[in-house]
């Protein structure tokens, strides 16, 4: 069986800039940063203050109170990303019913229930026993974010987590895009989402001193990627979750598309825990797998949604790889990062890129780099600065690197004239 192709039909977001996708595409279009400071707990003498939280949303909306005692927070921003995008999708109505039960979720997740967990800790060390949740254990899991939307909304498919650090959601929507190319599914739920807001991991991120501190009195500008005056990445959260099927399935039922799902590649350095190789070979193998797998050359991509998280060796390296895949002369295609104005949702932030270039291809921009004022030496690609482009994208790469030495890539296509109804 000839491999099939895959697009994206439904969209659903739940992020720092408000609830829906609309939402987080009016903050990119408009370039506006969504961080400010932190609110969720006491701060206590914590060095880095700032981080890009979602706000506003009312998790009751979306689960009942008996099970929110017992559920991470970022199982309710989950469930109401899936919500919104089988909405989006078309397949919220009564004749989708028996097919959507079959639906699988295969979502990526770097910290999953962590937050739920660390409550469960802070009455274990109180001496608060008696307050210990007996769902300590299965909800602070990484793999219980899938089981809650499956349970929540009665999907009987498949229910996986995939937790590969930063990778989480490239690897999840890779996964997600390989069992519907090859016949195994005609329709998936994938994403990513994340809420690591919390003491323990904040305080831990500090001790590495891989996130922003110099910033904490002006959080609008403390995550910069690429510019020299970055000093690490600012912690975000949400859920962007996608519904991704067969493409000639989809036209048949009129579907509306964004972008189409072309190619995956997923390699290792095999280098270090959490430092990137400087020699940046297996990144950028990463992305000429995917570009591989979809069958174009370097030369055919227009965009490139960057990791970029604003620590000084990732965004060095990112920039080699860039050189590497798409030539050291010239300026190649243009380049830009969603963390500047949304954060870092650690094992979110893939399926993050991918909403954020979807949408793009949708509203015929390139989203900027906010906060790039003065692009650090050697820094020489062609960065969307301040405010978005004006521009249509025929094919993108999203790119994620990890700790773990991990790399990932997906390559977005835009739907065409092949393809009906081009999303609006």
């Amino acid at each position: 069986m000839s491999a099939r192709r895959v697009v994206i039909t439904g969209m659903g977001v739940v992020s720092p800039a408000g609830v829906g996708r609309e939402a987080f595409a009016a903050a990119q279009a408009e370039a506006r940063s969504t961080v400010g400071v932190i609110s969720q707990f006491e701060l206590n003498g914590l060095p880095c203050r700032v981080a890009a939280e979602v706000r506003g949303f009312d998790p009751l909306a979306y689960m009942e109170p008996s099970d929110l005692k017992r559920a991470p927070r970022a199982a309710p921003m989950g469930i109401a990303a899936t919500r919104e995008a089988l909405a989006d999708a078309g397949l919220d109505t009564p004749e989708h019913a028996g097919m959507r039960r079959e639906l699988g979720v295969i979502i990526g997740s770097g910290a999953g229930g962590i937050e739920f967990g660390e409550r469960q800790y802070r009455h274990y060390f109180s001496g608060e026993h008696g307050r210990i949740s007996p769902y300590s254990i299965s909800n602070s899991f990484v793999g219980s974010l899938s089981s809650e939307i499956s349970i929540a909304l009665g999907l009987t498919g498949r229910s996986h987590v995939v937790s590969t650090g930063c990778t989480s959601s490239t690897d999840a929507i890779g996964y997600a895009f390989d069992l519907v190319r090859h016949g195994r599914a005609d329709v998936a739920i994938t994403g990513g989402i994340e809420a690591c807001i919390t003491p323990a991991l904040m305080t831990g991120f500090c001790r590495m001193k891989v996130v922003a501190m110099a910033f904490n009195d002006r959080p609008g500008q403390a995550s910069r990627p690429f510019d020299r005056r970055r000093d690490g990445f600012v912690i975000g959260e949400g859920a962007w979750v996608l519904v991704i099927e067969e493409r000639d399935r989809a036209l048949a039922r009129g579907a509306r598309v964004y972008a189409e799902v072309a190619g995956y590649g997923s390699t290792c350095d095999a280098y270090h825990r959490v430092a990137l190789n400087p020699d940046a070979v297996q990144p950028a193998r990463a992305i000429d797998l995917a570009l591989s797998d979809a069958g174009l050359v370097s030369g055919a991509v227009g965009y490139v949604n960057l990791h970029g998280t604003a620590t000084r060796l990732n965004d060095e390296v990112e920039c080699r790889v860039v050189r590497k895949v798409f030539g050291s002369t010239g300026r190649g295609p243009a380049v830009s990062a969603s963390k500047s104005m949304f954060g870092h949702p650690q094992g979110a932030c893939g399926a993050m890129g991918v909403a954020a270039t979807a949408l793009a291809m949708r509203d015929g921009i390139i989203p900027p780099t906010i906060n790039l004022d003065d692009p650090d030496d050697g820094f020489d690609l062609d960065f969307v600065q301040h405010t978005a482009r004006l521009d249509e994208i025929e094919n993108a790469v999203c790119n994620c690197i990890g700790f773990g030495s991990k790399n990932s890539a997906l390559v977005l296509r835009h739907p065409g004239a092949g393809v009906a109804g081009r999303a609006r």
